[in-house]
C-alpha cells in the first residue's frame, strides 16, 4: 500500500489503473477529477517514451492532454479503442455507474462503447449499495426543453422512482451547456429501485440524447480507501 492522504485516493486509483496500460494502446481518456489524475499520471509516462494514443471525452480533457504531450485522435480516426480509463459518481456492486456529474455522459458513453475494456476509477466512497443519491444526469436537446422536462418526470415516475428533476445551471443562473450543445436535466431521486427500467423508460423520452445510467459497459473498477494512512485498493470485477 502507498502513503496516502484523503484528497490523494483517487491518485492512488489512478496509478493502479496505469498498470494496464501497453506500448500502441488507444486509450479512452475520461473526464472529471480522478479521470485527470489518470491523464496527468499518463503524462509522465509519455514524457518517459510511452508510445499511446489518447480519445478525450471532452474538451477539458482535450486541453490538458495537449497540454501534457499526450497524443490525441479523434473517435472518427480511431473508432474502435483498446481501454478506456474514467471516473464514476457511483457504482454499486454490478458495476453499473451513474456519470455525468462533469457533463460530459454523452462523450464518456460513446467513448466507452467503441472500447473493448472500460475500467472505472473512483474514492471507495463513491461505491453504494444502490445508486440515486447522486443526482441522476440526463442529457436533452435545447429544443422544446420544457415539454422533454415533463416528459422526464413523468418517464421517472413510470420507471418507480420518485423526486425533482432540474435543470442545471451555471454559477451564473445560466442553463449549462455541454461540449455538444446540450442541456442537463438532474433527477434527484434518493435511490433508483431499478436502473435498467429507468434507462429504457428515458431512452423512450424523446429529445433525451443521453443518460447517465452506464449499464454492462464496465468491466472493472478500481476503488481507493483509506487504512492506517495507507491506499487500500479493492477491485469489483476483472482487470484482465
Amino acid at each position: 500500500m502507498l502513503p496516502v492522504s484523503g484528497p490523494d485516493l483517487r491518485r492512488a486509483a489512478a496509478a493502479c489503473a496505469l498498470d494496464l496500460v501497453e506500448p500502441g494502446m488507444r486509450l479512452g481518456l475520461g473526464t472529471g477529477s480522478t479521470a485527470a489524475a489518470f491523464v496527468a499520471l499518463l503524462g509522465e509516462r509519455v514524457g518517459a517514451g510511452l508510445d499511446i494514443i489518447g480519445v478525450p471525452t471532452s474538451e477539458a480533457t482535450r486541453v490538458q492532454a495537449e497540454g501534457l504531450g499526450i497524443r490525441l485522435a479523434t473517435l472518427d480516426e480511431q473508432p474502435e479503442l483498446d481501454l478506456t480509463i474514467d471516473g464514476a459518481d457511483e457504482v454499486d456492486s454490478a458495476l453499473r455507474l451513474i456519470k455525468g456529474g462533469g457533463a460530459a455522459l454523452l462523450r464518456e458513453k460513446i467513448v466507452a462503447c467503441a472500447s473493448h475494456r472500460m475500467v472505472v476509477i473512483a474514492d471507495a466512497a463513491k461505491r453504494v449499495d444502490r445508486l440515486g443519491a447522486f443526482p441522476l444526469p440526463i442529457e436533452v436537446n435545447p429544443f422544446g426543453l420544457t415539454a422533454t422536462h415533463r416528459a422526464v418526470e413523468a418517464a421517472v415516475a413510470r420507471a418507480g422512482c420518485a423526486g425533482a428533476v432540474r435543470l442545471r445551471r451555471t454559477s451564473d443562473g445560466a442553463p449549462l451547456i455541454t461540449d455538444g450543445g446540450h442541456h442537463i436535466l438532474d433527477a434527484h431521486l434518493g435511490a433508483i429501485p431499478d436502473p435498467e427500467a429507468l434507462g429504457a423508460a428515458l431512452w423512450a423520452v424523446p429529445g433525451v440524447v443521453e443518460h447517465g445510467l452506464f449499464l454492462g459497459i464496465a468491466n472493472a473498477a478500481i476503488l481507493a480507501s483509506a487504512r492506517d494512512g495507507q491506499a487500500d485498493i479493492t477491485v469489483l470485477g476483472s482487470l484482465a
